[in-house]
């Protein structure tokens, strides 16, 4: 069976079995999507270049696919796009498959999730709380195992709170970076479209397909040295749910153990800055953007209109002008403070939200619990940020999760701070997973990075072995070894786990010793697989091997 074909039978038998009908507003139809990954197959077996052959993903309910209602979570709403929306447009074209479009809080107005005449999109971990909004399902097909990648949406950071509740990444660009055409506006000044996946590499090189191919502006270089981060007082962060402030803190010192060097900034712009997105004047610009259609709705009876999300945008309505320049005047000072602060930072770092409450406790003080959510994240485009929010360990056996942010156009920066959130582990390879080798994507997929170039101490003893790609085998033989030529890379430590759960015999994963006297985890080879394969220790490596005339 064809691989993307096994994939997406097993995306529905998987729909099936979650049984959250929440989390979508119009799957394809099965044939159709089965049709189209025969094709997919197909154009792979002849060589064409797909990256992302075999990929599953979702669109966001208000995001245009073509021959699927484009409803942004309001049925009466309902329009019919002829094309996909460029950034869906730009994800097939690179051999990603959509399975449909998903549930989202109506007009992506709200962090929660729940505002939707679909239902209230359920936490992955825990179905009494809330997924968080509103790209909520999008992160909750993710987060089950049902696609690879999926489209958000953030102006509020809709794009961030659903992957921190959800234990996922949520990619939040710098404005203008990713087109936003085909997409309902909520905010169309502070709107960007985002990405969700489980792990930051796969969600890199899905915003690669997505992006507008301008080119960005150049960011100031910064002095060599380790990452700068800056990080808020624990005073300053305000109530955090029963846990949280101790898993910021080891959030921050994991970044301190990774080399980062750490200091305080003053929160206060951020805070006062997210208050106005709701409290101010800047609220109008979602009655610009649908206003007009929902008084027209209500006019009628407002069926299927959410009645807070209504009253969000009708409130707006009445907004005198003037308060928005005064509200225009007070960001722009409330900015200047706020990257003051960053200064020569690299990022800064925040808990994603404040809390994570219960659908519950959402019901019962829908706009309280909404604000609340938003503290850490609305100032994001206020300020014309880039941001990213990463898994950060759990609390009380639920995920828990922190965010880089930093200048526009920092994006990439962002992404190669992340990984060091993470517990790290060091992996030392010889053949196949060496840089530019068969097998090197397989370490750069789980987000490793190069450390070094180094051999090992001589007590190894090379040998070729017939394989499909071809690799090496390593074996420690003692006296009579070798020095043999090594690269140590760093990843996730969740990610070694991975690559160890799928490694083929007849590798094994042992102790490496080095020429330094250290030893690191790395590949070496059973013993019983060397008897038809050529000693290559003279060659001093694979690469020396491959190369030779």
């Amino acid at each position: 069976m064809s691989s993307t074909l096994s994939r997406v039978r097993a995306a529905y038998a998987r729909i099936e079995a979650v049984d959250r009908p929440e989390i979508w507003i119009d799957l394809r139809p099965r044939d159709d999507v089965e049709a189209e990954a025969r094709s997919l197959d197909a154009r792979v077996a002849r060589g064409e270049y797909l990256p992302l052959a075999g990929r599953l993903f979702a669109a966001k309910g208000n995001i245009d696919v073509a021959g699927l209602p484009t409803t942004a979570g309001c049925p009466a709403y309902a329009y019919h796009p002829e094309t996909d929306a460029p950034v869906v447009a730009g994800l097939r074209a690179a051999g990603a498959l959509l399975l449909g479009t998903t549930n989202l809080d109506q007009f992506a107005t709200g962090l929660v999730g729940t505002r939707s005449p679909h239902g209230a999109v359920r936490g992955a971990h825990d179905p009494a709380r809330i997924s968080g909004g509103s790209s909520s399902g999008s992160a909750v097909a993710v987060a089950l195992g049902i696609v690879d990648l999926a489209l958000g949406t953030d102006t509020a950071g809709s794009g961030r709170v659903p992957a921190a509740f959800n234990g996922i990444v949520g990619l939040k660009p710098t404005r203008g970076l990713v087109p936003t055409e085909g997409v309902v506006p909520a905010c169309a000044s502070l709107d960007c479209v985002t990405v969700f996946a489980r792990t930051l590499p796969e969600a890199e090189q899905a915003m690669a397909h997505m992006t507008s191919g301008t080119t960005a502006p150049s960011v100031p270089g910064r002095a060599p040295g380790p990452w700068r981060i800056a990080v808020a007082p624990l005073d300053q962060l305000g109530e955090l749910d029963e846990g949280w402030p101790e898993a910021y803190e080891a959030a921050v010192q994991q970044l301190a153990s990774a080399g980062a060097e750490i200091r305080t900034l003053d929160l206060t712009p951020f805070t006062e800055a997210a208050s106005m997105l709701y409290e101010g004047a800047f609220v109008a610009e979602r009655y610009t953007a649908v206003g007009s259609f929902v008084d027209k709705l209500l006019a009628e009876g407002g069926e299927g209109l959410d009645p807070t999300v209504a009253g969000i945008i009708t409130r707006a309505r009445d907004l005198p002008a003037h308060r928005l320049y005064t509200d225009t005047e007070r960001l722009a000072a409330l900015r200047t403070r706020a990257l003051s602060e960053l200064a020569d930072a690299d990022a800064l770092l925040l808990p994603t939200a404040p809390g994570h409450p219960t659908l519950a406790e959402v019901a019962a003080d829908p706009l309280g619990a909404n604000a609340r959510l938003g503290r850490f994240t609305n100032s994001t485009n206020l300020f014309d940020l880039a941001a990213v929010a990463v898994p950060a360990g759990e609390v009380n056996g639920l995920p828990f999760g922190v965010m880089l942010i930093g200048p526009a156009h920092t994006d990439e920066r962002l992404a190669k701070i992340a990984p060091l959130l993470q517990p790290q582990a060091r992996l030392a390879v010889v053949g196949a997973h060496l840089t530019g080798r068969p097998l090197n994507p397989q370490l750069l997929s789980l987000g490793a990075t190069l450390d070094r170039t180094t051999t090992t101490a001589p007590v190894y003893r090379l040998h070729a072995l017939r394989t499909t790609p071809p690799k090496p085998g390593l074996v420690h033989v003692g006296e009579g070894g070798a020095e043999i030529e090594t690269e140590i890379w760093r990843l996730p430590a969740e990610g070694l786990g991975r690559l160890l759960t799928a490694l083929p015999r007849p590798m094994t994963l042992g102790s490496v010793q080095l020429k330094d006297g250290t030893a690191v985890p790395g590949f070496l080879c059973e013993p019983g697989a060397l008897a038809d394969a050529e000693d290559i220790t003279r060659y001093g490596g694979w690469r020396s091997y491959l190369d030779r005339s």
